[in-house]
């Protein structure tokens, strides 16, 4: 899956891209994560957690994961981070963007407090940011946007989440002139596991990529809205890069992007 159908980049876990630089100090990437009910061990508590594909492909991209649970958060952490990673996870809360809960939505509205806090710092601050599924969620409701709270309704279709633990597949198409097609070409196939997906997208962001049948794919800032000096990279996808280990290409423009903001050279090379 994760397959680029027009022109695959090079850069992934096993590349030059994916290896530190010695001079250069390699980025910190906060991820942000689950605090909830688990079992390892002897053990069944609550933990902060997030699934260990997302750490791995930071860390294969050059990056230093560090976890940010949705506990005890300050805007203070952002200033050690180069980069914010809004990872997947639990729905949205409805009230975040003025609707009643579907009887499908399953929410933390903790975690929400906490990711709107850390996206607000990262974007006052100028840090690159990158939203996987959930974390693209929360960037459009951030700026205003509503969600279908539950795709099987409007689509007819359970194919973006075909059963539980079970990711189905996208094909997306990318705009040109964007971090979307620059990343991964005009099109691409990516694992998903969403039952939601944005309705009217709020103000400053613009579409990036879209489903076969429309649905929103990839989000980013409007040009319009771009601050002059370039800083404030956000890029927000709809499906799950970290589930691909053949094809980092999402989160390596993340890493590269906060490489880049240490005045370091970008690894990547940008299609036309």
């Amino acid at each position: 899956m994760a397959s680029n159908d027009s022109d695959i980049a090079e850069a992934g876990p096993g590349s030059a891209a994916a290896h530190e630089d010695p001079v250069v100090p390699a980025p910190v990437i906060g991820i942000s994560c689950y605090l909830q009910q688990a079992q390892w061990g002897v053990w069944d508590t609550e933990a902060a957690l997030v699934p260990a594909d997302y750490v791995r492909m930071v860390a294969a991209a050059g990056g230093i994961p560090v976890l940010l649970p949705p506990h005890g958060q300050s805007p203070a952490v952002l200033e050690r981070l180069d980069g914010l990673l809004i990872a997947g996870g639990a729905d949205v809360d409805s009230a975040a963007y003025g609707a009643q809960p579907h009887e499908r939505t399953g929410s933390q509205p903790f975690r929400d407090d906490s990711e709107f806090l850390l996206l607000a710092a990262a974007r006052q601050r100028g840090l690159p940011v990158l939203g996987i599924c959930r974390g693209l969620q929360v960037i459009a409701v951030a700026h205003g946007s509503t969600l279908i709270q539950h795709l099987p309704e409007v689509t007819g279709h359970t194919d973006y989440q075909p059963s539980p633990g079970v990711y189905g597949e996208v094909v997306v198409t990318t705009e040109p002139g964007t971090i979307a097609r620059a990343v991964l070409g005009e099109t691409a196939t990516a694992p998903c596991y969403h039952h939601q997906a944005v309705d009217r997208l709020g103000a400053g962001l613009t579409v990036t990529a879209r489903s076969p049948e429309g649905l929103i794919e990839a989000i980013e800032i409007d040009p319009a809205h771009q601050p002059d000096d370039g800083t404030g990279w956000l890029f927000a996808v709809q499906w799950h890069p970290e589930h691909n280990p053949d094809d980092a290409r999402v989160v390596t423009a993340l890493v590269d992007a906060a490489r880049d903001r240490l005045g370091a050279p970008m690894s990547m090379t940008a299609p036309a």
